[in-house]
């Protein structure tokens, strides 16, 4: 029987202060494709402790809108996790979105020199080399975009643990589209017994391989069994789109893999109805549910206690106090502004961050929970 992978936060360096951002300045702007670039940060000497990442995490870059308004966007770090001592340089892959403010700025104007606002390392999706069992085997599903942090992982894994093995399916559209080709090649090239490379392209006929098509449930359900012990594998991660990674999860599940060795992060959601629309509750029982009420928040070791407007998110609540409050995408996906609900009760809209092991630990995405009971105390520090 495989080991149960370790814990998606065991290993996660935790920066000294939650949701800080700093200067940085871009050392290259690299072409992956015709829509995708790969932006490499240059970290000075004295950050270098904040910016120590584990494998798999992201960040955040901010920029000002013209209008005055401020855009932030989560960008997975695609290079491998450093020592001790933190990374000298950050690499984060950025792809084209059709109307999409960051990435067009990204795409059509920043340079090296440039000046960057960027939020030290989050999130976990994460593997710790350092905790993986021996003779470990991890496997990976990702779509387009969704192999930025899992180079991250297979990278870091493969150099860390000599005894450890990785097999990564990917989907692209077509190899013109398919991001970090080149990195994703030297790993085989480097890894060559131990790293398992598997290509799927949804829109162009292969010389070799598998056939051209989406990867959906009932595909990958007769797949993975023909590529790899799936019963043997240590952990699994599950990386892009949301009907990708939705398909994954329910070809494992059918599968027979626990639940728990399944790690997801989705970068892209369509318009759905919302997810999580049940209440989360905090050590009270719940009171009628309330328009109006109240929000106590500790962040960075302070506590504060504000309004909550009607219709308001907690998130937007503690904005209008704190501005330091960690958030990114306001959307349910990115993760940044999760935090622990210490009592009351919220009802989530949306949530495509959080995995089922959280939420039920009490751990809920700020920017989508609404209060249900007059007074709720959330913890950002946990």
């Amino acid at each position: 029987m495989a080991v149960p992978p370790p814990s998606p936060t065991s290993g996660s360096p935790r920066p000294a202060r939650h949701g800080a951002f700093h200067a940085l300045t871009v050392a290259a702007v690299d072409r992956l494709t015709d829509d995708s670039v790969a932006l490499t940060l240059r970290v000075p000497q004295e950050l270098r402790a904040e910016y120590r990442h584990a494998p798999g995490q992201h960040l955040t870059l901010r920029r000002a809108a013209p209008e005055g308004a401020e855009v932030r966007r989560t960008y997975s770090i695609c290079s491998p996790a450093p020592g001790e001592a933190g990374p000298s340089v950050l690499r984060v892959g950025v792809r084209l979105v059709e109307g999409g403010e960051f990435s067009t700025f990204a795409h059509k104007e920043i340079a090296a020199g440039d000046v960057l606002d960027v939020m030290v390392p989050a999130g976990r999706f994460v593997l710790d080399p350092a905790a993986a069992p021996a003779a470990a085997h991890y496997a990976a599903v990702v779509g387009g975009s969704g192999i930025t942090p899992v180079l991250s992982i297979a990278a870091s894994l493969l150099a860390a643990r000599p005894d450890a093995r990785f097999c990564l399916v990917r989907s692209d559209r077509t190899a013109a589209s398919t991001m970090f080709l080149e990195e994703v090649a030297d790993l085989k090239d480097r890894y060559p017994d131990r790293f398992q490379l598997v290509t799927v392209l949804s829109r162009e006929e292969q010389e070799a391989g598998l056939p051209s098509g989406r990867l959906d449930e009932q595909r990958l359900t007769a797949l993975l069994p023909a590529l790899l012990p799936v019963a043997e594998v240590t952990g699994w991660f599950l990386c892009g789109p949301y009907g990708l990674v939705q398909g994954a999860e329910r070809a494992l599940h059918a599968l027979g893999v626990v639940r728990t060795r399944v790690h997801e992060e989705i970068f892209h959601v369509e318009d759905t109805a919302p997810q999580d629309t049940a209440p989360q509750t905090g050590g009270r029982a719940p009171s009628a549910a309330a328009s109006r009420g109240r929000v106590t928040a500790r962040l960075d070791g302070r506590s504060g206690t504000w309004p909550v407007q009607e219709g308001e998110s907690l998130l937007d609540a503690v904005l209008r106090n704190r501005a330091d409050a960690p958030y990114a995408c306001k959307g349910g996906v990115c993760g940044t502004c999760r935090a622990f609900l210490v009592s009351g009760e919220v009802r989530m809209d949306r949530n495509f961050a959080l995995e089922a092991e959280e939420t039920e630990a009490g751990f809920v995405l700020a920017c989508q929970s609404h209060a249900v009971t007059e007074e709720v105390e959330i913890d950002f520090d946990r």
